[in-house]
């Protein structure tokens, strides 16, 4: 819909439409546009401060490593982003990451700590004891709300990146974690303000440089 119009009443993939069914609605790629938004920023930074930085890297093989049920044993399984060095200087840290919306069904019957743990645990679940086992190094999952919150495990890990901008810039690491909270809450808004108002027909879904021309034309 353009600026000023109302939502149609049904979304293209059949479901009645609102604005939580936008935000989480899978059609049109808004939703890994949120994610890889994210995921693109924080390694960015990562790699800024001067790690050792990739994105979307693959795991080992497990092969005939016992791993517990639950946990993602296929070939060929990647996670969002490892850096080296981030906590010392020879660690390893992989990273993945998880939005989601508070509002809807499944999170909204319970308090949004128990959610933020929630999905931290399910992360784990299926990679932690995978990462140590068979990489020997640190897992981490970044989960963030629509609504812009941060879990535990993504606040330490913004203040450990904090702390190496502030070293390597000069600037306050407290200007330094509040540059980092604004950059993701603006991305954050960005998104939702995309899978809103964008197109969700047939194609391919939306990249960063669609997001900056739908943007451009709403300004």
């Amino acid at each position: 819909p353009l600026v000023g119009e109302p939502l149609p009443d049904q979304c293209t993939c059949g479901e009645d439409n609102s604005i939580d069914h936008a935000i989480s609605c899978k059609l049109g790629g808004f939703v890994n546009y949120r994610h890889d938004n994210v995921r693109d920023f924080i390694a960015k930074e990562l790699s800024t401060v001067g790690l050792d930085t990739k994105v979307e890297p693959h795991l080992l093989n497990v092969r005939e490593t016992a791993l517990p049920a639950g946990a993602i044993t296929a070939d060929g399984a990647r996670l969002d982003i490892r850096a080296r060095g981030l906590w010392s200087i020879m660690d390893c840290t992989y990273f993945d990451v998880r939005i989601f919306n508070p509002r809807v069904k499944s999170n909204a019957n319970q308090s949004i700590q128990k959610t933020y743990e929630k999905h931290e645990t399910e992360k784990k679940k299926a990679y932690l004891q995978r990462v140590l086992q068979v990489e020997k190094a640190v897992f981490t999952p970044l989960v963030m709300s629509t609504s812009g919150g941060l879990g535990r495990e993504f606040k330490n890990t913004l203040k450990q990146l904090a702390k190496r901008k502030s070293t390597k810039t000069g600037y306050a690491e407290q200007d330094c974690i509040r540059y980092l909270r604004l950059c993701l809450s603006f991305a954050m808004v960005r998104s939702i303000t995309v899978s809103i108002r964008g197109y969700r027909g047939r194609g391919r879904g939306m990249t960063a440089k669609d997001a900056d021309e739908f943007l451009y034309c709403m300004d």
